[in-house]
This record gives C-alpha cells, structure tokens and sequence, in this order.
C-alpha cells in the first residue's frame, strides 16, 4: 500500500548567537591585540548599534573620573545616530580605528559572564516594534543622548548606574528584546527626571548661598 508522502517540514530560521557567545569570541586571541571598532561591529547587521554601546559603555566602569567623559559622548554619538534614523553605526575614521584591547574585553567579559548566564533564561527576542518602529528608534536614541550627557558629568557615584543603563540598551538591541527595550526607557526616563530635579535643587541651594555670602 503506497504511503503518503509527509509534507516537507519548515526549517525554523536559525537564532543569532547571544551577547555572551559574541564576547567569548572576541575575547578568544592574543591578549595584547587591539580589537578595532569597525571589525567589532561587521556582520553583526542591525545588531551593531548594540554591540557599539555595548563597547562604548565599558569605560564607565572605570573606576576613575574621566571614565564617564570617554562613555559619555560615545554614548551621544550613538543615541544621535539614531535619531536620525541610521540603520547601521557610522564612526569617523579616528575612531573605527580604534578601540579596546582584548585582555580588557576579556576581563569584562569573564566578569559579566555570570549574569548574562542567568540573564539568558528571562532575554529573548520579543517585542520588535520597540527595536524598529521610526518612533521607537527615534525615542531611543533621545534617552541615549541624554544618558550620555549625564554620564559625561562629574556627577560623583554615577557613573556604574549609567554605565549599567547603558548596557540594558545595549543587550536589548543585541538580543533583540523589546520588554527588555521598555524596562531600559523607563529606568532612563527616572535617571533623567531625578537628575534634573537634583540638578535644580542643588543650583538653587547654590544660589541661596551666594546670595547670603554677598550679603
């Protein structure tokens, strides 16, 4: 008795590795060796906004002032990209020459390894109206900007939280996670607004003080 053929079974598209194998291969290599910035984001398509934030942040965690003023305009030139409305990351050439060495990459890497680990169970491509709708992109991008302006000032004991800001958006544009993409506007959106009630309240503190010095 002839049998029926079964119908061709539809190949599901393969998942883009995760931020965590990403960094593995990178840090793989010569330890001393210069990973350039324009070999770090090819063929990583429209995940390279990502892994550019990703790089770009790392300086904030730097545990010395002028971290914060290397991530900070960084930080800018991506959110401004976006406002824009690129779709892939430009660089001068000054800068796409550039970039960190591997053994720092490395050390980063091994140290955030862990939670990434445990991330991986809760990040997942989701929600892709918050990674590639004009709206979406546009609003990120002017949270972006914002963070990376208040990353740029010698704010004291900020630097780690922007820093970690900036890599929730980073690890939703690379794992393509719009939940993770609205958790990372709403925690900028309250860093922005206490920071400049902050802001306001310690210049008019400062401006009761001259007043009452110039009395």
């Amino acid at each position: 008795m002839p049998t029926t053929p079964e119908p061709p079974s539809r190949a599901r598209p393969a998942r883009e590795h995760g931020t965590r194998a990403i960094l593995d291969r990178y840090a793989e290599g010569d330890p001393a060796q210069t990973l350039r910035l324009d070999e770090l984001l090819s063929g990583l398509g429209r995940r390279a906004f990502g892994m550019l934030l990703f790089v770009s942040a790392l300086p904030a965690f730097i545990p010395i002032p002028i971290g914060g003023a290397i991530a900070g305009p960084l930080v800018v030139l991506i959110g401004v990209q976006l406002l824009v409305g690129l779709r892939r990351p430009w660089l001068p050439g000054f800068l796409a020459r550039r970039g960190p060495r591997r053994e720092a990459l490395a050390r980063f890497d091994r140290r955030i390894s862990p939670w990434l680990a445990r991330l991986e169970h809760l990040i997942r491509p989701r929600l892709a109206w918050a990674l590639d709708h004009r709206a979406a992109a546009t609003f990120t991008g002017l949270l972006l900007v914002l963070l990376g302006v208040l990353t740029s000032l010698p704010i004291p004991f900020t630097n780690f939280l922007f820093g970690a800001m900036a890599l929730m958006f980073a690890l939703a544009l690379l794992e393509r996670d719009g939940a993770l993409m609205l958790l990372a506007w709403l925690a900028t959106a309250i860093a922005v607004a206490v920071s400049g009630v902050l802001s306001g309240t310690l210049v008019e503190g400062a401006m009761h003080w001259l007043r009452a010095v110039g009395a």
